[in-house]
């Protein structure tokens, strides 16, 4: 995967991102939950590398070859970083492994002798479950007495688009942004649908999708005239097993 002016490579969830010296001063790195991720630069010479995390007092490491300083301090600010950053000493790079949600945010590095810092800003998205569709037999009326309705849904998530696509044609959606909620979307069918329905929960990244079986999950909805109301179809076929069922005991206990 290449990216303009910035050279990515992707390997067993292993992100290395590369920044030209010569020709970029900001990137911007996507990674997910539990990836490692190396913030990296052309190779360094100078004696004085500083790597600061959100404000600049923050410092996380520090390469300073005079003094034989080659530290990182990953117990600030607060201690979010703890066993988790590599320094390369020959060139400075900065390694974040087991990547969480609150690594989110800018990273500098500061060259001694050179005015440019070089940033990136690292997000980190929380690995996506997969979404759950169930029948909804409660949405049953008189006017969808050959439907099928569906509920998709998604708990605990948070910067995530949850959607339904009839084939590869967006229906609807529905997002959050910050907070951690549940979110559902409902849809509604032809019993007699013979196209394909699929429900996909996404965030920038990385997507999970679930496809709609509905064959299995249907509950259709019908009309019972004598009494004016709907019923679900499935409820209609028990009572009538069970009455079924009662002629047949009452036949047998007659003989």
């Amino acid at each position: 995967m290449f990216c303009s002016l910035v050279f990515c490579s992707l390997s067993f969830w292993h992100l290395v991102v590369f920044v030209n010296s010569n020709a970029v001063k900001m990137v911007s790195v996507s990674v997910t939950e539990g990836d490692t991720v190396t913030l990296k630069t052309q190779r360094q010479e100078n004696d004085l590398i500083s790597w600061t995390f959100e404000h600049p007092e923050s410092r996380i490491a520090e390469i300073n070859k005079e003094a034989g300083i080659f530290s990182t301090y990953d117990d600030v600010p607060d201690g979010r970083f703890r066993n988790r950053l590599k320094l390369d000493n020959q060139n400075g790079s900065l390694t974040i492994t087991n990547t969480r949600t609150t690594d989110s945010g800018l990273y500098e590095m500061t060259i001694k002798g050179k005015r440019d810092k070089y940033k990136f800003t690292v997000s980190v998205y929380a690995r996506l479950p997969v979404p759950v569709i169930s029948s909804d037999s409660s949405q049953c009326s008189s006017s969808s007495s050959s439907s099928c309705s569906f509920v998709c849904s998604a708990v605990n998530v948070s910067h995530v688009t949850l959607s339904w696509y009839k084939g590869n044609s967006l229906l609807s959606s529905i997002s959050v942004s910050d907070l951690s909620i549940s979110l559902s979307l409902p849809l509604e069918v032809e019993y007699q649908d013979k196209n394909t329905y699929s429900c996909v929960l996404n965030n920038p990244i990385s997507n999970q999708t679930q496809h709609l079986d509905i064959t299995q999950l249907c509950h259709t909805c019908a009309v019972v005239p004598s009494e004016g109301h709907t019923h679900c179809r499935d409820s209609v076929l028990r009572l009538v097993i069970i009455a079924l069922m009662g002629v047949a005991a009452a036949t047998a206990s007659s003989d």
